[in-house]
């Protein structure tokens, strides 16, 4: 094959079967590329306009934001379940995450310590760890939970609902009481159960889901039970530049809504070190 090179890289003169054609170079880049008012990215060897979510969450990355971080006008701290956050303040000191004093500060200023206020709203994240009814704002800001003998008979269903605060304790309780039935052994007078998946795996997935959750998809969080296995499903995306082998390595933590990840850290709910697949593993 013949080939001249013009001055400009990546772009070839080339010549195949006595026909002469132009070789265009193009060089896959990390972040999205605008052109004309829209955003591409690269997919495999095809450009992908962003739009939707993805478009409000490349927007946001872009602008040094994230979704749980965006204010919510028109709600006010009153509405929010002051049940839930003195939960959080008791487990949040019993971890020893934060100081007594905490229980001295008003809810005003304990939310802004926890960066759950933005230019004096709430943020998203505020609404849906301690509003009554996340639901009002997020439409499937809940957790589906259904039982399967096979994958097209679904037997029954439950929807647990409330602040997040309130769901992962609700549905570790729904699961293991109503859809998982364990083996029943005995050691000397003492009955042991054994569960197919232990408790504490079952916790740390349903809060990778709970964390990670894209919540402006509309979509809940779906817990599918069979017999002998389970399913976690949300909507969610890997860090930029992460693929899945990434997750089987030791890295850090980067949750899609860090600031309600933080919330659940100080309670004590997960770490902060990106071992979250790890621990699961070691609990199956």
């Amino acid at each position: 094959m013949h080939q001249t090179h013009f001055c400009k890289k990546g772009v070839n003169l080339c010549k195949k079967n006595n026909l002469e054609y132009i070789e265009i170079d193009v060089p896959s880049y990390p972040i999205a590329i605008s052109c004309k008012g829209n955003y591409y990215f690269r997919s495999g060897s095809t450009s992908q306009k962003l739009a939707g979510i993805e478009l409000e969450s490349f927007i946001l990355r872009k602008r040094g934001a994230t979704w749980d971080n965006v204010p919510y006008p028109l709600v006010k701290i009153e509405d929010l379940d002051q049940n839930a956050i003195q939960k959080f303040k008791e487990l949040a000191i019993r971890k020893k995450r934060i100081d007594d004093t905490i229980l001295e500060e008003d809810t005003e200023t304990l939310l802004d310590k926890l960066h759950l206020i933005n230019n004096g709203y709430l943020t998203n994240a505020a609404l849906l760890l301690f509003s009554k009814d996340p639901e009002r704002y997020f439409t499937g800001a809940f957790i589906k939970v259904g039982f399967f003998e096979t994958d097209a008979d679904l037997i029954y269903q439950d929807e647990v609902r409330g602040s997040l605060f309130e769901q992962i304790d609700k549905v570790i309780e729904l699961i293991f009481f109503k859809y998982m039935k364990a083996k029943i052994s005995y050691d000397g007078l003492q009955r042991v159960e054994e569960y197919f998946v232990s408790e504490a795996s079952m916790r740390e997935a349903i809060l990778n889901a709970i964390v990670h959750k894209q919540y402006e998809s509309g979509v809940p969080i779906q817990i599918s039970v069979y017999k002998d296995k389970l399913y976690i499903t949300n909507v969610g995306k890997l860090p930029d530049h992460w693929t899945e082998e990434t997750l089987y390595q030791k890295h850090g933590s980067k949750p899609y809504n860090p600031n309600i990840a933080h919330v659940f850290y100080l309670a004590g709910h997960i770490e902060s070190w990106g071992r979250g697949i790890e621990k699961y593993l070691i609990h199956v």
